[in-house]
């Protein structure tokens, strides 16, 4: 077996997210993913043999273009669903920042997910 660790650092997307009415608009939000994969063996030197981040980063700005959430949570669940529907994937850590609601600040939600 062989473990390796997939990162998507400080993907920045616009989103619909949070409760208050100033809130409605989207607003900038980064993600950070961290997607532990565990492979049969050391993998081959190319993409198919490995978890590709790829599809992560187009599932997310999907979601981010989809629909409106209330909390941060909720948005880092679906996340770290969307990576763990590779198989290979066991366990997923998923951070989101709002970026101005604070002018001295970021805040944020922070899970880990595992199978």
């Amino acid at each position: 077996m062989a473990d390796y660790t997939i990162l998507l650092e400080g993907l920045e997307v616009a989103i619909g997210l949070g409760i208050h009415p100033h809130e409605q608009a989207p607003q900038r939000v980064r993600l950070h993913v961290e997607m532990a994969c565990r492979y049969e063996a050391p993998p081959e030197d190319r993409i198919e043999a490995v978890v590709d981040y790829d599809f992560l980063r187009s599932e997310i700005h999907a979601l981010a273009g989809s629909q409106h959430f209330a909390l941060q949570e909720t948005l880092c669940d679906r996340v770290a669903a969307l990576a763990l529907r590779d198989p290979r994937v066991f366990e997923v850590r998923v951070r989101s920042m709002k970026l101005d609601i604070y002018p001295d600040a970021q805040i944020g939600c922070e899970i880990t997910r595992r199978r």
